[in-house]
């Protein structure tokens, strides 16, 4: 076996610090292994422009898989939520890392003594950051008055736009904050009542190429109910066609033997938003994503991914 592996990695913290975290577990599991991280910029880091004009799928992830195919890197780690629902030949996803916090969180400047319980408390025409579709289309079907400003970058650089005073508030994935040790800037954890999240979000994906010894050695990784729950909202992403650039989320969740599966599309405006959920046994997750995917379909939601 090859006693040395190379985990790729994006250079953001947020991504160094989950790339570190497979790398201790890693190394923890398998003894006597070396583990090296190498940092690769993909498209999405290097250009700022809107997701909408760069393209959403795979901006994220596509250098770290020719880095895979290539045999520079032998794993990459990636937020499960930048990764296209359909894998390239050749690679799998061979762990899904325990879940963190699933929802998005909203943040408010550091002098904001805000504190309250809902959306619906912030005041009229709010200025919120977003570079969502999925989140932008929720807000606006929420708040119609709010006003929605594009916002990029890392959570560094957006954090720091919003202490600057650019927006009244911003919003981010809970589950990064956290990983950030940033815990204290959120306001509200947004109940996925209110905002469903993208699919993936707050897992970690490790990809690798389709062969046995690094397989193993990443599958030490996986967290049975996070991949149940991934798995069926990504066969729905995957139905549906969609990525990080419509306006879709899903959200499931493992309780003992069943799944709960709550799905949404919504048009760019949010004034049209169809909203379903299936409940199921986790034996047949990925078929339960396609079911909710066709409900959605047949509740109006084809009309709104043709437009």
């Amino acid at each position: 076996m090859n006693k040395r592996f190379f985990i790729g990695s994006r250079g953001s913290k947020l991504a160094l610090i989950q790339a570190e975290l497979a790398r201790t577990r890693l190394s923890a599991l398998n003894p006597g292994i070396e583990i090296q991280i190498e940092v690769i910029k993909t498209t999405g880091d290097v250009n700022a422009d809107p997701l909408s004009v760069i393209g959403g799928k795979g901006v994220f992830t596509k250098e770290l898989e020719e880095a895979l195919l290539d045999r520079r890197i032998d794993i990459a780690v990636h937020s499960l939520k930048d990764l296209p629902s359909v894998i390239p030949e050749g690679l799998a996803l061979a762990a899904v890392c325990e879940r963190e916090d699933p929802r998005d969180a909203l943040v408010m400047p550091r002098r904001s003594n805000w504190n309250h319980l809902s959306l619906d408390d912030l005041p009229e025409n709010t200025l919120i950051g977003t570079s969502s579709p999925r989140r932008l289309a929720q807000l606006r079907h929420l708040r119609p008055d709010f006003t929605v400003r594009d916002l990029r970058g890392n959570v560094d650089t957006r954090l720091r736009k919003l202490d600057e005073g650019q927006y009244d508030a911003i919003i981010l994935a809970t589950a990064g904050l956290i990983r950030l040790g940033l815990n204290a800037r959120i306001n509200l954890a947004i109940p996925t009542a209110q905002m469903l999240p993208a699919v993936g979000q707050g897992a970690i994906g490790i990809e690798t190429r389709a062969e046995p010894d690094v397989m193993n050695v990443v599958a030490k990784l996986n967290h049975k109910e996070t991949q149940l729950a991934c798995l069926a909202e990504r066969a729905l992403l995957r139905s549906l066609g969609g990525g990080c650039l419509l306006p879709i989320a899903a959200h499931a969740e493992v309780m003992g033997k069943e799944m709960r599966i709550a799905g949404l599309v919504a048009s760019r405006d949010g004034k049209q938003i169809v909203r379903e959920a299936v409940n199921g046994s986790i034996a047949n997750a990925e078929a339960l994503g396609l079911q909710l995917a066709d409900r959605l379909l047949a509740g109006g939601a084809h009309d709104i991914l043709a437009e």
